[in-house]
């Protein structure tokens, strides 16, 4: 038995870590086993336990749970790499989190997490060209939990939203691998032009709160973006932006600041 299980772990280390953590958190907090039992360890899989997630945070009276888990059922049937980007994703938060101390929180209680799936299994849906229920979706979404993301922008894995209020992400936005943002963060428009009109967002970027990104332009891989700015130029790779409209304040004091989660800058005082 030991060797199977080390077996298992190695295929799939994060799932196996969840389920560890799962029953040790219905030990310190038995309160919680009905939700932990339902959300996690009555499933086989990270794929099937977040498809039952989504439906019990999405579903109304307009789309049954059961609806809701089978169009999630398909689109992890259908799309593997939906499954790759959720395990990228948890990791992402764990590692750049603080307050995150365990796997299964994503899963469980971060609606950040919950949300960037929700909104991946909405974007199969419009690649599929079933777009009104992908449009479905992303009204749910941003009901429940407070981030409008298009269905049609693209977004990598190894994405961390850190409090995931208010965030809006636009059609024709994309956002690269390893990218953090905390609340507040629009990617937008500057117009009413029905083109290619949001930002491209490079890889291991980090966004502050309360930043504005407008308009088709290109943010370059790993750079920072201070938090209230407004951003409506290109940002070179490898530098930092700030103010209002945003300006080069310096290098981005790392090479990997999405990674670091460092928002800090010298003063030119």
């Amino acid at each position: 038995m030991p060797e199977t299980q080390s077996k298992i772990a190695s295929i799939d280390p994060v799932w196996t870590r969840i389920v560890e953590e799962a029953e040790q958190a219905i030990k310190d907090e038995p309160l919680l086993g009905g939700l932990i039992h339902s959300t996690i360890l009555h499933h086989g899989s990270l794929e099937r336990a977040l498809t039952y997630r989504m439906a019990m945070k999405l579903s109304s009276p307009e789309m049954s749970e059961q609806l809701l888990r089978e169009i999630a059922d398909e689109a992890y049937a259908s799309e593997p790499s939906l499954g790759e980007s959720a395990r990228a994703d948890i990791v992402a938060v764990y590692d750049r989190d603080p307050a995150c101390l365990r796997y299964i929180q994503p899963l469980l209680f971060f609606k950040g997490f919950q949300a960037i799936q929700s909104y991946r299994v909405a974007h199969w849906l419009w690649n599929s060209g079933r777009k009104d229920l992908a449009y479905f979706l992303q009204m749910r979404i941003s009901e429940q939990f407070g981030l409008d993301v298009h269905p049609a922008a693209h977004i990598g894995r190894g994405i961390m939203i850190d409090h995931a209020h208010s965030i809006v992400i636009g059609e024709t936005a994309v956002v690269g691998d390893n990218v953090s943002m905390l609340h507040s963060v629009t990617l937008g428009g500057t117009g009413k032009e029905e083109e290619d009109r949001h930002p491209k967002i490079g890889n291991g970027v980090l966004i502050g709160a309360g930043a504005k990104v407008l308009g088709n332009i290109k943010v370059g891989d790993c750079s920072r973006i201070a938090a209230g700015s407004v951003v409506l130029h290109e940002v070179p790779p490898c530098k930092t932006v700030a103010g209002v409209p945003a300006r080069i304040v310096g290098e981005a004091g790392c090479s990997q600041p999405a990674l670091s989660m460092d928002h800090s800058f010298p003063s030119n005082g």
